[in-house]
């Protein structure tokens, strides 16, 4: 939910979804699951290029919506684009009135289920260019090194499903860049290293959309010994040609993690307890995560949810699991790491 306090162009940090509103108005919007309402007909004529948002709204108050897409629109014909609409378990195509990166523009909008398809010709299967994601995770309760490897489009819906089960899983993330240039859904990318590791189940990864509610698909990489930089690449299986290269580090951020490194997690929370208290925005994402993980409980979240500002609860949350001990401080340390990472960066760098 979120309230716009008067005119002007507003965007959601978390879901890349905006709004241009002529006065002030309170939106509430989640994501749902393409799959559920895209018919199998639909599925063959239409592709996904972005999230399925439940919007409501008073839709007098809204000039334009900006729907996030995942398209690279350089050198692409723009008119296989549509947003669709679902009313009643049915779907309606309209034109956005505008294309731009990163988003479709749709002036004077109805509001129900709203997206961004793109029709499938076939001059364009194989074709499409697409801004994805090199999503790498950790798991800290694995005997030897293991990370979990995901190729996605830069769909914020899928990235946040696939870090909440890693984060039900035990991992941590470790930010890396994206791929060197867009890529292709249909076409298979190889992941290698010169390093001695294990990719499993195999070496190749398909990039194509799955819904944020079904399992997405990974490779996992196994690493006895860190004891020198794992280097790893990914190449396009079509012309061998690389697009993309992430260097992992032997030491504290990438090697077999133990209690040490839990305590090092705590004394990180610790060490900045002020700079969180007044920095950290993304409190709801927080809580739902630190209850999921079972680290707080209802009652305490609604103890945080009560205070008058922002400051007061963060300063709450974090006096709560301090008591709690290291564990829970480390939790919301890897909270941060995937919710947050601009943010620890900065904090570990000052």
């Amino acid at each position: 939910r979120a309230y716009l306090p008067g005119a002007g162009v507003f965007q959601c940090l978390v879901t890349g979804l905006g709004f241009k509103v002529k006065s002030a108005v309170t939106i509430t919007y989640r994501y749902t699951s393409w799959k559920k309402h895209l018919s199998e007909a639909d599925q063959e004529m239409w592709l996904p290029c972005g999230p399925l948002f439940h919007i409501k709204v008073q839709p007098w108050n809204v000039q334009a919506v900006y729907l996030p897409h995942f398209v690279c629109l350089e050198a692409v014909d723009t008119t296989g684009c549509s947003i669709a609409h679902f009313k009643s378990g049915n779907m309606t195509l309209e034109k956005p009135t505008e294309l731009i990166p990163f988003s479709a523009v749709l002036v004077k909008p109805s509001f129900s289920l709203l997206g961004v398809l793109w029709r499938k010709f076939r001059s364009t299967l194989n074709s499409l260019p697409m801004h994805s994601l090199v999503l790498i995770f950790q798991q800290l309760s694995a005997a030897e090194t293991t990370l979990h490897l995901y190729l996605i489009p830069d769909d914020n819906s899928v990235k946040q499903a696939i870090e909440n089960q890693e984060i039900h899983w035990n991992s941590k993330f470790i930010p890396k860049p994206p791929p060197l240039r867009p890529l292709f859904f249909g076409c298979s990318y190889q992941v290698t290293s010169k390093n001695p590791v294990v990719i499993m189940p195999e070496e190749h990864l398909p990039f194509c959309y799955k819904s944020p509610n079904e399992q997405q698909l990974f490779v996992e990489i196994y690493i006895r010994n860190i004891v020198e930089d794992i280097e790893l690449i990914m190449i396009d299986t079509r012309d061998k040609t690389e697009v993309w290269r992430a260097l992992l580090r032997s030491g504290r951020n990438n090697s077999t993690v133990t209690w040490a490194y839990c305590l090092l997690g705590a004394a990180f929370v610790r060490k900045h307890k002020i700079a969180l208290c007044e920095r950290m925005w993304l409190l709801s994402v927080i809580l739902l995560h630190l209850q999921h993980a079972n680290v707080i409980n209802i009652e305490e979240e609604e103890e945080v949810r009560g205070q008058k500002t922002k400051l007061r609860s963060n300063q709450v949350l974090l006096e709560l699991l301090e008591k709690k001990g290291p564990e829970a401080q480390e939790q919301l340390y890897r909270i941060l790491q995937i919710k947050d990472p601009y943010l620890i960066e900065d904090l570990e760098s000052s």
